[in-house]
């Protein structure tokens, strides 16, 4: 049967210019938050190597690699499922934007490769173009635990309700965002897609944001943040590094859906929205 409550824990820091003290810095913390009872964590976007279209071919690695294999000793030393944000990943001549997760054994169990790019053009404010460099994921990635299902996407990924309305129909109760928005988007759009996400949904989802480092070429909002299925904050980071717990309670989710029943009052007479590939789900042996 599974269980009902767990503690999630969102790892928020700020990734240097060298990936090994990014790796150290990324266990020490996940250990922290596993000895506060953390059974599910998720470290940000870039969480090996500084965000820029500048850094994602001098930092990608094949899968596994180096930081993979890092990531996969982390589970199975903290006995945790780690959802290891994202790295810039290399498969032939292509880069591609991608989150591992790992079971408690510390097995590579899924990988979701960021399936919508970053490119925008605010005037006066900020234009990136991660297709410069990067390749979209084809697929969308679910996995299972003791807990919940869970559904991944990266950072961009989040502005699609569709994306996220699918994982709903798949049975996800928790959707986890590792992300980087920045200093014009974050504080425009980043709580408030969040808590749509979750209404939308009644579900419980997560973002995992860098810390702040003024002095990098690209400033990450920080603000990594848990919503409930009625849309409240039930955890939140500032600007700094910090690992911010919430307690998942997925009684709560049945509640909310009970009192607010839209998810069997859709009219899929009316309207459908649904995937056009299968989606890549992942059942842990732990």
């Amino acid at each position: 049967m599974a269980a009902h409550r767990f503690r999630l824990a969102l790892i928020q820091y700020a990734a240097s210019a060298n990936k090994l003290d990014n790796l150290k810095r990324a266990a020490q913390l996940a250990r922290e938050a596993a000895q506060n009872g953390a059974k599910i964590l998720a470290f940000p976007e870039c969480c090996n190597s500084p965000y820029g279209n500048s850094f994602f071919d001098e930092y990608a690695e094949e899968i596994p690699g180096q930081s993979t294999e890092v990531f996969s000793g982390i589970a199975s030393e903290n006995k945790v499922f780690l959802v290891a944000g994202s790295i810039p990943e290399r498969c032939g001549k292509k880069l591609f934007n991608t989150c591992t997760v790992y079971d408690p054994e510390g097995a590579l169990i899924v990988k979701h490769r960021k399936v919508h790019l970053f490119d925008i053009d605010i005037p006066g404010k900020i234009t990136f173009q991660e297709s410069k460099t990067l390749s979209p994921g084809n697929q969308l990635t679910t996995f299972q635990t003791p807990f919940c299902k869970v559904g991944i996407g990266i950072c961009y990924d989040l502005r699609f309700a569709e994306m996220a309305q699918i994982y709903c129909s798949q049975g996800c109760e928790l959707l986890l965002y590792p992300g980087a928005f920045n200093m014009t988007t974050g504080p425009a759009h980043w709580e408030c897609l969040i808590r749509g996400r979750a209404v939308d949904n009644q579900l419980f989802v997560a973002a995992i944001s860098p810390a702040r480092d003024a002095s990098a070429s690209y400033v990450a909002w920080g603000n990594s943040t848990v919503v409930n299925p009625w849309g409240e904050v039930i955890g939140k980071a500032d600007e700094k590094e910090q690992i911010v717990y919430a307690d998942i309670d997925l009684s709560y989710l049945k509640e909310v859906r009970n009192m607010i029943p839209i998810l069997k009052q859709r009219r899929s007479d009316l309207y459908e929205v649904k995937a056009l590939t299968e989606v890549a789900d992942a059942i842990s042996k732990s």
